[in-house]
């Protein structure tokens, strides 16, 4: 029952009517005893200063950062992780002790979840789609798993050079491809993995039956590949779904939703036992829904 010493936590973004979050972050407090409430906050980048300087004044316990924010919000906050700084991304906020906000990034450990050890990936071969904020932490993720070989095929030359530059680690190295170039079609022939950080495929957003690059690119895809759909909207995709029919093993991004948002939970309630369990079933049933 919410009354006058209910806390809140939030999610800012824009647009974000659609977040799973609030029916998943509720469910986890209320099976926590916090008298706590978690709200889906929409917030145009103009406003980011003023939002957080008045959430923060507010008491406000912790945020979650979504698109289009996750970089703009780097240079608003008063201390960042190792890991934030790294992709210069934060999807966590967490109040300082003081008036400010600091910023981390839970992302990484929620897409490695669903993947087990890095020793069923050690020496595998890993192709990612896309060079957008979602694929620097899929990539530092990567990059702690002893992979031969990381490739990262985008459609945008600059960006496409700037992310390797940003993320590029001597003893875990990557290389990039443009989604245009017949190599494209080499690389995926020999993936043991394929991640999709792109947002082809997703309802709301242009044609749900598409699949990144296209379809004509895929029949070379190698028989053992695991393939990572972010995208939990459809469920599955029309990607997961091709995959599936052939037999491949297939992840969506729900569970690194539930994982990073387990995270974020823990930072700010400082509880390490939150019941991922009850988060993963009320974002399945509000996503059901």
């Amino acid at each position: 029952m919410i009354n006058g010493s209910t806390g809140l936590v939030g999610l800012l973004g824009n647009p974000v009517q659609h977040s799973l979050s609030p029916a998943m972050q509720n469910a986890a407090l209320q099976a926590l005893g916090l008298n706590w409430r978690y709200l889906a906050l929409p917030c145009e980048e103009n406003a980011l200063p003023q939002v957080m300087e008045g959430l923060r004044a507010v008491g406000c316990h912790g945020l979650n950062v979504t698109i289009p924010h996750k970089q703009a919000v780097t240079s608003l906050c008063s201390q960042l992780s190792t890991a934030a700084r790294r992709l210069q991304a934060v999807n966590t906020l967490i109040p300082d002790g003081e008036n400010g906000w600091c910023g981390t990034n839970t992302d990484v450990e929620g897409f490695l979840a669903p993947l087990g050890g890095s020793e069923r990936w050690r020496d595998q071969r890993a192709v990612v789609l896309g060079c957008g904020g979602s694929a620097r932490a899929v990539v530092a993720g990567l990059q702690t798993l002893g992979l031969a070989s990381i490739q990262v095929i985008g459609r945008r030359p600059k960006a496409l050079l700037n992310f390797i530059a940003d993320l590029q680690l001597e003893d875990a190295p990557l290389s990039s491809c443009l989604e245009t170039d017949p190599a494209a079609a080499d690389l995926l022939a020999t993936a043991d993995l394929v991640v999709n950080t792109t947002p082809v495929g997703m309802a709301l957003h242009g044609d749900a039956s598409a699949m990144p690059l296209g379809s004509d690119l895929w029949d070379r895809l190698a028989k053992q590949a695991t393939l990572y759909d972010l995208i939990y909207t459809p469920r599955p995709t029309a990607w997961l779904r091709w995959g599936q029919g052939r037999g491949h093993r297939c992840i969506d991004g729900l569970e690194m939703l539930v994982q990073q948002g387990a995270a974020s939970l823990r930072l700010w309630s400082g509880f390490n036992d939150v019941p991922v369990d009850t988060m993963r079933h009320a974002a399945e049933t509000a996503l059901s829904h």
